[in-house]
């Protein structure tokens, strides 16, 4: 998806950015996000590109960004950014999905960022066909068995075998119970939705564990969640839960 964060100070910018490209709520790599830190540079842009969602610092170099609205319509919900409570209001007069008061962190972002989610979500089903919403509920089936290259061997794993599934840079990784590790040619984000949701959960951008594999659950504190597994983790690292996924993991395991 495309983001669009209005900023004049680089620092605030940088980081932001940073955040975005870490977080694991929406897809958003470097080459989505457009960068612009001025008034007139966000005009000239809004009025020939569109993009998903807007971060916008209330106060720029050459005045109030309130301003782009007078110029331009502006279609893309918007996040406005201050260290202002009181801009808040007239802020939300405009196009304006949220704000967030600086400094900021990641907790503050990440509930702007499924605020979104739900958002979109529910226009999309207002615009649906009745006939399409029932298609799309009608999902694949759920795979019972993985076919493996195993060299020049092919080899079948039930899914109940595999212990977890573990990303890293362009490889997914499937590990059993019996700690064989093998290649496995798909995504972390397709393959989740081929495994029963009651035995599998993707905890963060890397790991999809199966709940027989879970050993112990340590809780750090509220935002901190350790998982130990009964078999060697990829990389002997600790498992952590991304923040964003707590709540589930606990209705999950519950």
């Amino acid at each position: 998806m495309r983001i669009a964060i209005v900023e004049d100070e680089a620092l605030a910018a940088n980081y932001l950015k940073k955040l975005l490209i870490t977080q694991d709520i929406l897809p958003i790599s470097v080459s989505d996000i457009v960068m612009l830190s001025s008034i007139k540079e966000a005009t000239t842009f809004f009025f020939q590109h569109s993009v998903d969602l807007i971060f916008m610092d209330i106060h720029l170099g050459d005045g109030k960004s309130l301003e782009i609205f007078d110029k331009i319509a502006v279609k893309s919900p918007v996040v406005f950014i201050t260290a202002y409570e009181n801009y808040a209001i007239e802020a939300f007069k405009q196009f304006a999905m949220g704000y967030i008061l600086k400094p900021f962190d990641k907790i503050a972002l990440d509930e702007v960022l499924h605020k979104y989610v739900a958002i979109t979500k529910h226009l999309q089903e207002d615009t649906i066909p009745k006939q399409e919403q029932e298609s799309e509920v009608a999902t694949p089936p759920l795979k019972d068995r993985f076919l493996i290259h195993d060299g020049h061997r092919l080899k079948s794993i039930e899914a109940k075998e595999i212990a977890y599934l573990f990303a890293s840079g362009k490889h997914l990784f499937l590990h059993t119970f019996q700690e064989e590790r093998f290649i496995y040619d798909d995504t972390i984000k397709d393959v989740i939705d081929k495994l029963d949701p009651k035995f599998f959960f993707k905890i963060n951008r890397s790991f999809i564990i199966n709940i027989q594999a879970i050993k112990e659950v340590i809780r750090h504190n509220s935002q901190k969640i350790e998982l130990l597994l009964k078999v060697q983790s990829e990389d002997q690292q600790p498992i952590f839960v991304s923040k964003a996924h707590i709540a589930n993991l606990k209705d999950w395991l519950s």
